[in-house]
């Protein structure tokens, strides 16, 4: 997730911080530069590359692959695709407005403008389509699925309701558009597979889930009754069975995706129970908006962050093959809980690791109360990257005058790049290379 929307206003020199596809590595751009972090250890946050450049906003890494993409805050609308191992950069982009997101996976990368999109075939990184005209979307809200059988892209079909276009980026076609929510989208997420696509919108309230590629509900969560939040992150477990939301809040939320006919039937215990159980049979015969919050399905677990209002992003990893919770924060901390998988409840923070990669004690504050605290900057990152463009006297903020031009690649020709650059003959080569390997 891009934290540079807050960083011209506080002295943190974090601008960016995102898992990779995996969740087996952490990405950290700063106003120096970026890091990669490898996420095998609980005790020990390994450092795997440290490079120091300019003030990076944006850095995607293709798995455990040694393919970055990045962005950086002073060059917003220039991408470079780089082998950081081998510290050359393969190619580079400019676009004609400034760069929001980016995401890759071994077919495809995608590039989010503020109103159109530009999906590159990742083998030789040549356009293949460009959505254009998409509704406003300033924060470059996206996703890419991961999966190369469901190779889909979600993105916000509106700006004023909660709307998700869903694109087939191989086939190049748009597949359906899922009415998601009534409130415009604040995150969405795809599973593993890509056949499970999560939503939230900027209410906050409620989060659901939908088969992809037909656009079903299957689930629906509630995150919350007593007031509205802000969605930062969701993030689908490996197997596909839980999902974290992670908001404004210190609390971040696990939901667990079952059916109801996967739930053990209970025997109502008490007169709270028999009052339970009256109540959901009775929903049928209520109004539709009652009985769909009865039917609502509420956290399996929770955990507490020592911090709220701050930025950040969740996800659940496999580390030492047991599922963690880790949530990566603004203030520099990345948090990692213990969950129980069969009763939830209240997660265990076990370690906390800063972002610079220097060590940090394990520490536990008394959250006792679920309250959202506004940040006190303000702003969204489209607005501090126009600063950043403003200062170099390029398009100044507002919509481009020539908002559908196509990328222009800085050279004669791919192959030309890398063969500048000691490459062989048939270039593609370099690119399969770091496609095929799992770590190169």
């Amino acid at each position: 997730m891009n934290l540079a929307s807050q960083a011209g206003e506080q002295q943190s020199n974090l601008l960016f911080v995102n898992f990779n596809q995996d969740c087996s590595s952490l990405a950290v751009g700063t106003k120096t530069g970026y890091k990669l972090f490898s996420l095998s250890s609980v005790e020990k946050l390994e450092t795997i590359y440290d490079h120091e450049s300019d003030d990076i906003c944006i850095v995607e890494r293709l798995f455990s692959s040694s393919l970055v993409a990045i962005v950086s805050l002073s060059s917003p609308r220039k991408l470079k695709v780089c082998h950081f191992k081998k510290g050359t950069e393969i190619c580079n982009y400019s676009y004609s407005n400034s760069i929001l997101a980016v995401k890759l996976n071994r077919q495809r990368l995608v590039v989010c403008l503020e109103e159109s999109l530009y999906i590159h075939n990742i083998r030789d990184m040549k356009v293949l389509h460009t959505i254009r005209d998409t509704p406003p979307n300033p924060t470059g809200l996206c996703a890419l699925a991961v999966s190369n059988d469901n190779c889909f892209l979600a993105y916000p079909g509106s700006n004023q309701i909660g709307e998700v276009q869903i694109f087939d980026t191989i086939n190049l076609r748009a597949v359906t558009m899922i009415p998601a929510h009534d409130n415009p989208l604040a995150a969405i997420s795809f599973s593993g597979q890509g056949t499970k696509l999560a939503t939230a919108s900027e209410k906050g309230t409620v989060i659901r889930v939908f088969s992809i590629p037909d656009g079903q509900k299957l689930f629906e969560f509630r995150r919350g009754v007593k007031r509205c939040v802000t969605i930062y992150s969701l993030g689908f477990s490996t197997d596909c069975l839980f999902l974290c939301a992670s908001s404004n809040t210190e609390t971040v939320h696990i939901f667990k995706l079952e059916t109801i006919k996967d739930k053990p039937v209970e025997e109502p215990q008490g007169w709270s129970g028999y009052f339970g159980q009256a109540l959901k049979m009775s929903a049928n015969y209520l109004p539709a908006q009652v009985s769909d919050m009865i039917n609502q399905g509420r956290s399996f677990a929770t955990a507490r962050l020592n911090t709220s209002g701050l930025r950040n992003v969740c996800c659940l990893a496999l580390i030492h093959k047991i599922m963690r919770l880790l949530v990566a924060s603004q203030d520099g901390i990345l948090y990692i809980y213990n969950i129980d998988p069969n009763e939830g409840g209240d997660c265990t923070l076990v370690r906390q690791h800063r972002l610079d990669g220097q060590t940090s004690d394990t520490h536990i504050a008394d959250t006792a109360h679920d309250r959202p605290l506004a940040h006190p900057s303000g702003g969204s990152y489209a607005s501090t990257v126009h600063r950043g463009e403003d200062t170099l006297g390029a398009v100044p903020t507002g919509k481009p005058t020539s908002a559908h031009a196509a990328p222009v690649l800085n050279s004669d020709s791919y192959a030309d790049v890398l063969k500048r650059r000691g490459g062989p003959q048939d270039t593609v080569a370099i690119m399969d290379e770091l496609l095929a390997c799992q770590d190169t």
